[in-house]
């Protein structure tokens, strides 16, 4: 290689650092070889370049995504057993893994008893989103209202709405499942409120709608949140027995 020529990649790799081309920098070289032996243009060259970049990006964008999500990222879609759910909900699962309904602000409600499966569901619904592009934040709901209450009490409730919204779905998982007094049940309200055809909520509950009172500890507001969250929603009524339970199950019929 002459001197020239090693000054001229040596200015090509300072110049794709400079500009932030990672991928570019380390394919380039390697890349411009197979365009000269199969004689690709120089587009094609340079379509090859930014393929390959935009492929990285996107991977280091879900990487990230993921990360900050807080999913259990163990709860996917391959990891789960559709084959137990109803066949109606297996439909609404290939419908919702697409993403459209985070663009109509749409919500998912999962409805079932303990064990059923509802937070492995709207988990790996969420990590295909977060797949395709969309940001999607877990958190039990016992833990939510504490960071809305703090938020409150610390004058930062506005903030924290504010960032919540860069998420296309919030998943609350097991509403319900904890006892919370009137004002953590009033900063929970706010935040529906605030999502309402705003943002998605994907919310898991053991207790119809029918029992929610006991929840929001008032008539009118359990009404007001049902009401926001029903108007744009897709309801997952997972009416089955306990997979922990059945895996316990198959455990002593082997010991036996």
């Amino acid at each position: 290689m002459s001197v020239q020529t090693t000054n001229i990649h040596t200015q090509v790799t300072e110049r794709l650092k400079e500009l932030r081309l990672p991928a570019v920098r380390a394919c380039y070289e390697e890349a411009a070889q197979v365009a000269q032996e199969e004689s690709l243009s120089y587009e094609r060259y340079l379509l090859e370049l930014i393929e390959r970049e935009c492929e990285v990006r996107r991977q280091n964008r879900v990487e990230r995504f993921l990360r900050e999500s807080r999913l259990p990222l163990e709860k996917t879609l391959d990891a789960l057993d559709l084959k137990r759910f109803p066949q109606r909900v297996v439909q609404q699962v290939r419908t919702l893994v697409e993403g459209s309904f985070l663009d109509r602000a749409e919500n998912i409600l999962a409805f079932g008893n303990p064990g059923s499966g509802k937070t492995h569901l709207l988990c790996a619904i969420g990590q295909e989103l977060i797949r395709a592009g969309g940001r999607v934040y877990f958190t039990p709901c016992s833990l939510l209202v504490q960071d809305l209450l703090r938020a409150k009490l610390g004058l930062a409730l506005a903030r924290l709405l504010k960032q919540l919204r860069k998420y296309d779905a919030i998943i609350i998982d097991d509403i319900g499942y904890v006892q919370h007094n009137r004002d953590e049940m009033e900063v929970l309200f706010t935040l529906l409120a605030d999502r309402y055809e705003r943002g998605s909520v994907m919310i898991t509950s053991n207790l119809p709608f029918s029992q929610w009172e006991c929840i929001f500890q008032d008539p009118m507001t359990t009404a007001a949140a049902i009401d926001r969250l029903v108007h744009h929603s897709v309801i997952l009524e997972l009416n089955i027995s306990s997979y922990r339970m059945e895996q316990a199950q198959r455990k002593e019929v082997k010991v036996i």
